[in-house]
C-alpha cells in the first residue's frame, strides 16, 4: 500500500500567505472587490488597500482606496484574481 502525503491548507493560512498580494473578494450581497490585502483576522475580517468594486461584466464601479470587508459578509475570496480583467 502506498501512503500519499497531502498537505491541506486552511483558508486563514492561505490568506496569510496572500498578504501584500492582489486578491478578488465577493460578498453575499453580489458586489465583488479587487485590492491588495493588507491585514486578516481570524473572523477573516480584511482590510484591502488599491480596493476597486467591479461589476459581473469586470466594469470598474469604483475606486476606494483602502476599505475594511466585515468577515460574515464574504461569500467567497479568490487568490488568484490576475486572471481577471478590469475593464475601465
Amino acid at each position: 500500500m502506498v501512503s500519499a502525503h497531502v498537505r491541506m491548507e486552511t483558508p486563514l493560512k492561505l490568506l496569510e500567505k496572500s498578504m501584500e498580494s492582489r486578491i478578488l473578494v465577493k460578498l453575499k450581497d453580489g458586489s465583488e472587490y479587487i485590492g491588495v490585502l493588507e491585514r486578516s483576522d481570524i473572523s477573516m475580517n480584511l482590510i484591502l488597500s488599491d480596493a476597486k468594486q467591479i461589476n459581473e461584466n469586470l466594469e470598474l464601479v469604483a475606486n476606494y482606496g483602502k476599505i475594511l470587508i466585515r468577515g460574515s459578509n464574504i461569500l467567497y475570496i479568490s487568490i488568484d484574481p490576475d486572471k481577471v480583467t478590469i475593464y475601465e
